[in-house]
């Protein structure tokens, strides 16, 4: 782990238990821009990611000092938070800060982690060191590998935070961890709740996915919610859709056993009401989306639809978040947010089952 910079210059003020508060509302995600200009802000803070192709730097936000014990002693609950297609995780590190002050004292033993996926352009504007690991726009959702310095996969840079999180010396409190994704960063998270590696460094560990609002998932059989436009497109089974060409370090298992263990996990889907635009500049339009329906709640419901039909008694949960749109501060803000992310008592209590 790379030098931090000193948390107070970051973002002054405390919650009881180190949180970081202040830094004003976090700014609603403004999901019709582009993802092709570098991104305006880098996060601070490194982890070095190893794997068979080599080693990188992956950049990303902390709310305490992952190099000071005594700062990480009482942390119960490690929070990963993924940002979406534009690669703000400045933006998501405010709205993941502003959901932690909402939840209370659920919060106040927690550490709040948020990665970011570099570009190219991004490492070269910003005259970034070499070793800083970067992918193309929209790879890193699929678990593609970095375009340099290595050719290591975002799932493995996931295994590192994990096994990072899974050191006793450093976290003898840790009881859960939450790995919650937005929009790419859900994509991401939800491919990676299947096939993920991580989550076996954990054991005495609760692990919890957080799905909300990807443009797509990935499903473990051919049929799909509108039979017409898959069986048009040639690219509905391939990989992040389906199984067809998947990743090697998606290849461990066979989709069947991936699927068995997938319906182990705990994983809860959030779904804004109001992200229905077909038209949604940001919305995978690709016919193998476009198979899975007309937009995010309808393609949202449509798996876990799709789950709940063939696997009866499916301990994974849905909900419906009423009124918002495709709006990660507002989703992570939300009651269901602040439940799925903290466990918040007030809000499951406002959290409905849609």
């Amino acid at each position: 782990m790379s030098r931090r910079l000193a948390f107070s210059r970051c973002l002054p003020g405390l919650l009881a238990g180190g949180l970081l508060l202040g830094a004003g509302p976090a700014r609603a995600v403004d999901e019709n821009a582009g993802n092709k200009a570098p991104v305006k802000v880098v996060a601070p803070d490194t982890l070095s990611v190893v794997g068979p192709a080599g080693q990188g730097a992956l950049r990303l936000y902390a709310s305490r000092d992952l190099q000071d014990a005594a700062a990480l002693a009482d942390v119960e609950r490690a929070v990963l938070v993924f940002h979406g297609r534009l690669r703000d995780a400045n933006v998501y590190w405010a709205s993941a800060r502003k959901a932690a002050q909402a939840a209370g004292p659920a919060a106040a033993h927690s550490l709040l982690l948020v990665p970011q996926f570099l570009a190219e352009r991004d490492v070269a504007a910003h005259a970034l060191p070499t070793d800083t690991l970067r992918w193309s726009l929209e790879g890193w959702m699929g678990g593609e590998s970095a375009t340099a310095p290595a050719a290591l996969s975002s799932f493995e840079a996931i295994d590192a935070l994990l096994a990072l999180l899974a050191d006793r010396q450093r976290f003898p409190k840790l009881r859960q961890v939450v790995v919650a994704g937005h929009s790419g960063g859900a994509q991401v998270v939800q491919r990676y709740a299947v096939v993920g590696q991580g989550e076996s460094r954990l054991p005495g560990v609760a692990v919890r996915y957080v799905v909300a609002n990807p443009s797509s998932y990935l499903y473990f059989h051919p049929e799909r919610p509108v039979p017409a436009v898959a069986a048009a497109c040639p690219g509905t089974n391939q990989w992040k859709y389906g199984w067809t060409e998947a990743p090697g370090y998606a290849s461990q298992l066979s989709p069947a056993a991936y699927e068995a263990r997938y319906l182990q996990r705990d994983v809860i889907y959030l779904l804004g009401s109001a992200d229905t635009n077909p038209q949604h500049p940001a919305l995978d339009k690709s016919c193998a989306a476009e198979a899975q329906g007309p937009h995010r709640f309808a393609r949202g419901h449509a798996y876990v639809d799709d789950l709940r039909q063939r696997h009866p008694g499916l301990a994974q949960r849905q909900f419906d978040v009423p009124g918002v749109g495709h709006d990660g501060d507002a989703m992570l803000g939300s009651a269901c947010g602040q439940a799925a992310l903290f466990d918040a008592p007030e809000a499951w209590a406002r959290c409905k089952t849609p």
